[in-house]
């Protein structure tokens, strides 16, 4: 493989990595809200 072919794979999966950290950590996120609102519900009732 030349070094221009395994420069740009390795851009490839970095990006890659990157969305898929930037989609997990927002999924997290939602997650961590929902479940904190629904304690707060329980809690008030």
């Amino acid at each position: 493989m030349s070094s221009k072919k395994a420069m740009r794979q390795a851009q490839k999966q970095a990006y890659a990595r990157h969305r898929s950290n930037i989609t997990n950590s927002r999924f997290e996120l939602k997650k961590k809200f929902i479940t904190k609102n629904k304690e707060e519900k329980k809690s008030k009732n």
